[in-house]
């Protein structure tokens, strides 16, 4: 762990400590588990942006429905390519640490495909076909039936899209939304 220390000064591992929901013998752990990824881009150049695709071997990423969401959220860049402090931030918001608030606020984006501000129709059929994969294989009635049950259940105002006001209401209804919005360090 000592050699990864020697990359940051102590006043950068303050910062991150401040900014993110780790200490700084986490922030160097984390910066491990980049390196890891791409140990002949990352090396000694801290600032090294990793391609989405090498984001995306990190284990819990690899199997998660949302992955190529996730890098894209997170991104300083919008494409999915990741910095150590995009990938430092991801890792922070999923960490049990993180406030139920902003893991709402992280996932809202995750889910409104469209980035219109709102879950509609189309982010909601998404959603519903990235959680069921390729093996459940839903029919168009199906998806569009739970489509609906959703709308039904979390649109208060009526308008055929969840505001993130109505996402954070059922968000706090669910009691392992926090557990399940997690990726271990």
């Amino acid at each position: 762990m000592g050699q990864g220390k020697s990359q940051f000064t102590e006043e950068e591992l303050q910062d991150y400590e401040d900014l993110t929901y780790f200490t700084k013998k986490e922030v160097l752990y984390a910066h491990q588990k980049f390196k890891a990824l791409a140990p002949e881009k990352v090396g000694h150049n801290k600032n090294a942006k990793l391609p989405m695709a090498k984001i995306l071997q990190y284990p819990e990423l690899r199997v998660n429905p949302f992955r190529d969401r996730i890098c894209k959220v997170f991104s300083s860049s919008n494409d999915g390519d990741c910095t150590f402090e995009d990938f430092l931030d991801m890792m922070s918001v999923f960490s049990d640490n993180a406030p139920k608030a902003v893991k709402a606020e992280h996932a809202f984006r995750i889910f409104d495909f469209d980035g219109d501000d709102m879950i509609g129709v189309s982010d909601l059929r998404e959603v519903i076909e990235r959680l069921c994969g390729p093996e459940l294989k839903l029919s168009d009635s199906e998806i569009q039936q739970l489509v609906q049950n959703v709308l039904e259940e979390a649109d208060l105002d009526d308008d055929g899209a969840l505001s993130f006001a109505e996402f954070e209401h059922i968000i706090d209804k669910s009691s392992d939304f926090c557990h399940s919005f997690r990726i271990r360090l």
